[in-house]
């Protein structure tokens, strides 16, 4: 591989991680962060606990997990218009990232309530018929079991997914930076190879060999 190829393997991976980079940051603009926590409504009157709280803005793994399996399971839970309250409370005490914690609340949202809720309490009655647990005559109190409980199961079922999809996206990550080290280092040992046989073929040298 000529010095040429291996520039243009080096700015095409450059190009590549800016794009990807680009686009979590149009993400996570209209998200939650240090700087615009005084826009939202809810969560402004604890802005400065948040602040003080690193692990709420860390990208470091165990934090954005966290955060994946915490909002996802809040989002399904009937509690619409208190979600991102509890999700702020939730994040602090579990340490979980709050900008991922928040996107993922959007999955509830006015047009998908209603569906996810339906779902949630036919999944929860069924459990609880299936164990041949009730409240008796309190039926009210069954349907909000079963709706917690439906939301519970389907919360924790979309976070298996989204983690196995990070998962992946770290995996696939690492194997494309190693696709482009092991091309940087082809490059360099074709270089260095293009060397040693310049200097074998110099003049001079085989002049002075002579």
């Amino acid at each position: 591989m000529d010095p040429e190829d291996h520039q243009e393997i080096d700015r095409l991976h450059r190009a590549e991680r800016a794009a990807r980079f680009g686009r979590i940051k149009r993400w996570l603009k209209p998200l939650p962060r240090r700087s615009n926590l005084s826009r939202y409504p809810v969560i402004r009157h604890f802005a400065a606990a948040a602040r003080r709280t690193p692990d709420l803005w860390s990208f470091q793994r165990p934090a954005i997990r966290r955060a994946i399996y915490l909002g996802s399971i809040i989002a399904f839970l009937p509690i619409y218009g208190l979600h991102l309250l509890v999700a702020l409370g939730a994040a602090i005490v579990v340490r979980a990232n709050l900008a991922v914690t928040t996107a993922l609340l959007f999955i509830t949202n006015p047009l998908t309530a209603g569906p996810i809720y339906y779902a949630a309490y036919q999944i929860g009655m069924k459990l609880l018929l299936t164990f041949n647990i009730s409240e008796g005559g309190a039926a009210i109190a069954t349907r909000i079991n079963a709706l917690i409980l439906g939301g519970l199961v389907l919360g924790l079922a979309v976070a298996m997914i989204v983690d196995l999809l990070y998962r992946f996206a770290i995996w696939e990550a690492a194997q494309l930076r190693q696709r482009h080290a092991a091309a940087r280092k082809r490059a360099e040992a074709a270089k260095a190879g293009v060397s040693e046989e310049s200097a074998d073929s110099d003049p001079e040298t085989v002049e002075s060999e002579t």
